[in-house]
């Protein structure tokens, strides 16, 4: 199913969606992705056509704004794709934000049953799904979290959590260690949040991306982990978004 690309905006910024899977007259659940630190890519268009397939409207949404994008197995890319994300790193209420102006948007495109919307990422997007999760949105029934981030907003103490979380986590992955695990689990159980954990044995950060083979830096595809989260992906979705 063909997706296009359509304008949305957060203040008097420009963003950039692909939408797959979107047909007037319909009422379809809609799925929000969300990217890595490099921006909206293939590998999130590709996932909104996957998620198309499975009867979803799928969203790959864009965090940096319209024609910002990063570099992929380039010897600039880590410098140039580090610029794109730190600000939103550094102002967490910003990132939440523009989160929850792609929420807003998914809801208005024509063929999307605004009552049953879930939010997807990888990497940074992982995080921006927990933030969206955090932001205490009542009107998104799912978070997934892939090879995410855990790291809290620090606005002070959480309020109620009523999204369902799935984190998808490699158990190797050096960018969210075993005691960020336990933080994370901490702070949604005292949250009050439906949540679950799938860790996956020798799994490291980018599990899911086919190009990834810098070991030595904890950046390893591993096929048996992705096929494995898909799997509670699809599970998970056909839960929460029924």
């Amino acid at each position: 199913m063909a997706g296009n690309y359509q304008d949305y905006h957060h203040g008097d910024v420009t963003c950039e969606a692909y939408v797959a899977g979107a047909v007037a007259g319909q009422r379809r659940p809609a799925v929000l992705v969300g990217h890595t630190w490099g921006g909206q890519s293939d590998h999130e268009r590709e996932t909104a056509d996957r998620l198309a397939a499975l009867g979803y409207v799928g969203i790959a949404i864009d965090v940096y704004g319209k024609g910002r994008r990063g570099e992929h197995g380039t010897p600039t890319a880590m410098a140039v794709n580090t610029a794109l994300m730190t600000p939103f790193i550094q102002d967490r209420a910003m990132l939440r934000d523009r989160m929850l102006a792609a929420v807003a948007f998914a809801k208005t495109i024509p063929g999307v049953d605004a009552t049953r919307i879930a939010v997807m990422g990888y990497c940074f997007g992982g995080l921006c799904a927990l933030d969206v999760a955090r932001s205490g949105a009542d009107d998104v029934r799912g978070a997934v979290s892939i090879h995410g981030i855990f790291a809290p907003p620090g606005f002070g103490e959480q309020a109620q959590i009523t999204t369902k979380v799935l984190i998808l986590h490699g158990w190797e992955d050096p960018m969210a260690k075993p005691d960020d695990v336990v933080m994370v689990a901490k702070e949604l159980t005292e949250a009050g949040a439906d949540w679950q954990l799938n860790a996956y044995g020798h799994a490291m950060h980018a599990y899911t991306a086919p190009g990834a083979n810098m070991p030595e830096r904890g950046l390893q595809y591993s096929e048996s982990a992705t096929r494995r989260s898909w799997q509670a992906i699809e599970n998970f979705l056909a839960e929460v978004l029924v």
